[in-house]
């Protein structure tokens, strides 16, 4: 991989994959709707300003957008999404134009997802890429009427792969579950758990995922398939918490929000709206193999929630300080 875009690049999981390429020296394309945003993130960077990073400011629901960010790239990394209340009637619109965008350009896509199709959890073992997709939601099943159109047959240029997330977390993961959580501990106040703070789930530190997402992205043959970027291990919302109030120096309360508390709040908020059909599964985990990648990628190498975790809120504080 010698040039590569990302799309959403001011996203939670766009900043660190392009941080993740910049650090490999590959030529980066960071792609985003707002110019602020990406000059934030170019500053941001721990490389400070790196000379192959590119800054192009687009909106990836426009075809010729991406095209004229792309000119010249291997791989095109969509991490661009769409807010929860948004999801139904603006997604498969977005998925259509970056398509569009890789069958003229005759690029690899990556596009990262998460488990959503799948539905609920129908055994013990941890899911496989081939695990029946069976969703009861309705953005269980617009996830999955996304992938159809990924992997649709009337692409005949396009290389498209997915990669499937579970909950994750990090100093960029603003729009996961947990960002209200951890930013709140990080700057001392009392928050919220949306969930079950009981029942140990599966996290990934954003950072490592978008490690494992670059290697497969790179690796020749890995298109057409769905891949599992598995965490380290389960966690429950309590020990999660107490990890990150140990690494904030701060013990404020944490409240959990079960399906009443966010029906109300979902009268005012959209967002926590929809959050309420998705809750089974903070309630039945849903755990993704890693057999495949450690197979046909190699060895995979995680960050212990601890340090992950200590990590995530160390910044967030610094951030805070700023």
């Amino acid at each position: 991989m010698k040039k590569a875009v990302v799309l959403g690049a001011t996203g939670g999981v766009g900043t660190t994959l392009t941080e993740e390429l910049v650090k490999r020296g590959i030529e980066t394309v960071a792609f985003g709707r707002s110019a602020a945003k990406l000059e934030k993130l170019k500053l941001e960077l721990e490389l400070g300003n790196p000379p192959h990073l590119k800054l192009v400011k687009g909106d990836a629901f426009e075809t010729a957008d991406i095209i004229k960010a792309a000119e010249g790239a291997d791989v095109l990394f969509h991490s661009a999404n769409i807010p929860y209340h948004e999801m139904e009637s603006r997604l498969l619109p977005l998925g259509e134009a970056v398509m569009k965008a890789a069958e003229h350009l005759a690029i690899k896509v990556v596009v990262v997802d998460g488990i959503y199709p799948y539905g609920r959890r129908t055994g013990a073992a941890k899911a496989e890429e081939d695990h029946p997709k069976q969703p009861h939601t309705r953005k269980g099943k617009v996830r999955l009427a996304y992938e159809q159109l990924i992997f649709a047959s009337r692409w005949k240029r396009a290389k498209p792969l997915i990669v499937r997330l579970p909950d994750y977390y990090g100093p960029s993961a603003q729009a996961s579950y947990l960002a209200v959580t951890m930013e709140a501990i990080a700057a001392g106040k009392p928050t919220v758990f949306i969930g079950n703070m009981t029942v140990p789930r599966e996290y990934v530190y954003l950072p490592d995922a978008s490690r494992m997402i670059v290697e497969i992205a790179g690796r020749d043959g890995t298109e057409g398939q769905n891949w599992h970027i598995p965490g380290p291990g389960l966690l429950s919302g309590k020990e999660l918490v107490q990890l990150a109030q140990r690494a904030s120096g701060k013990r404020k309360a944490v409240y959990p929000l079960g399906r009443m508390s966010l029906s109300l709040a979902g009268l005012f908020n959209p967002v926590m709206k929809e959050v309420v059909e998705m809750l089974y599964l903070t309630e039945e985990p849903f755990v993704l193999s890693g057999r495949k990648y450690e197979k046909e990628i190699g060895p995979i190498i995680w960050t212990p929630h601890e340090k992950a975790v200590s990590d995530t809120i160390h910044a967030l504080m610094n951030k805070n300080k700023a």
